[in-house]
């Protein structure tokens, strides 16, 4: 009898999985519970709970626990599929011989891995880390984490915090402290009860580890890649997103609604920060590669094109399996289709047009990836 074969999902940097009811990977769990069997996946698909601004070594040995503790109750195989830097943790983690801080048999949970697939992951890293690692960027990146758990729990974000988190945004050298302390709260007295004690707490501990950071600039990424070596046996895919660069065609495709023409801004801010990779700075494509994002684009990407989040070239390992327009939540079910039944609600009105329809395709894509790694 085959063994099973179970997909593990594992959030990345914005990944609050483990806030109870914020669901992260909600609509990518549902449709890959319903896209997998057909295709053979008869396992489990299962979230970790991560530290998502832990080092990597840390969070990728949280993810060994994670997988000891799967093939503990159900044994099988796995396909690994991480969002953001948790595609980083799931390329540690199959690292030949990698020495992690955990008591879990992290050698044994490499060996039953068949495949590895990251999804908007800064491979070669983002220049966006480069803004969180002064004192006054850690409180930002606390606020634009509150705001993204808040906006995808919600619907929306108040409009006023919107639009004073996308001036803060256009002008980070002269943001007061006090005006990002006020902005926090202000989101947080949105929640009540156990829920806020809970959100606050969090926030305390992830206050106390923010390795990540440094480790996922463009810099820290080149020593990173440097000392990671590929797994004989595994299969390593990637799901490539690319936003529209901001304008007029962006901002009308966000359309004439206060709130999106508030959020636009902020994806504004964002996107021209992670932009920010040097245009000198060359990453080597494959054949295969470069025609699956000609095919995708009209054209590669320049350095400058990117997610809101993370650079589109940066995203690129191994295979790809889908590249698409998408900021870096579309990706992962977090777009403007309110009306869906479970909704969908948008992260910021970025423009990409990605919607239901795109999204099904690219996981239906993966789920069929990962079935083709099942012996």
């Amino acid at each position: 009898m085959a063994r099973r074969h179970h997909v593990v999902l594992v959030p990345g940097f914005f990944g609050f999985a483990n806030l109870g009811d914020f669901a992260y990977f909600a609509h990518v769990r549902d449709l890959l519970g319903e896209a997998g069997p057909p295709l053979g996946l008869e396992g489990e698909v299962r979230v970790v709970h991560t530290e998502p601004t832990a080092s990597l070594p840390r969070r990728a040995a949280l993810l060994a626990e994670a997988v000891s503790a799967l093939l503990d109750e159900r044994d099988g195989e796995v396909t690994l599929v991480g969002h953001s830097s948790g595609g980083l943790d799931a390329r540690l983690l199959v690292e030949p011989g990698v020495a992690l801080p955990t008591s879990a048999d992290v050698e044994r949970c490499a060996r039953r891995v068949r495949a590895v697939v990251t999804i908007s992951t800064p491979h070669h890293g983002t220049p966006l880390a480069h803004l969180f690692g002064s004192l006054l960027g850690q409180q930002l990146l606390s606020l634009l984490s509150l705001a993204t758990i808040h906006a995808l729990r919600t619907g929306r974000l108040p409009l006023a915090v919107a639009l004073r988190l996308a001036r803060v945004l256009r002008r980070p050298g002269a943001k007061p402290q006090g005006v990002l302390d006020q902005l926090f709260l202000q989101l947080l007295a949105d929640f009540s009860g156990a829920r806020r004690r809970a959100v606050e707490q969090f926030f305390d501990a992830v206050r106390c580890d923010q390795a990540l950071v440094e480790q996922i600039t463009p810099a820290g990424m080149d020593l990173f890649n440097t000392s990671t070596h590929a797994r004989d046996g595994v299969r390593y895919g990637c799901v490539v997103s690319r936003g529209r660069p901001p304008g007029l065609r962006s901002l009308a495709r966000a359309g004439l609604d206060p709130y999106a023409q508030a959020t636009h801004a902020l994806y504004l801010a964002l996107y021209r920060f992670a932009s920010r990779t040097p245009r000198d700075r060359q990453l080597r494509l494959t054949a295969e590669q470069a025609a699956a994002l000609r095919v995708a684009y009209g054209r590669i990407p320049d350095a400058a094109a990117n997610d809101g989040i993370v650079p589109t070239l940066s995203q690129v390992w191994g295979d790809v399996i889908a590249a698409v327009w998408a900021d870096h939540h579309d990706v992962i079910g977090h777009f403007h289709q309110p009306t869906h039944v479970p909704p969908h609600f948008d992260w910021v009105a970025s423009g990409t047009g990605f919607a239901r329809p795109h999204f099904e395709a690219t996981w239906r894509a993966v789920a069929a990836y990962a079935a083709a790694s099942v012996p």
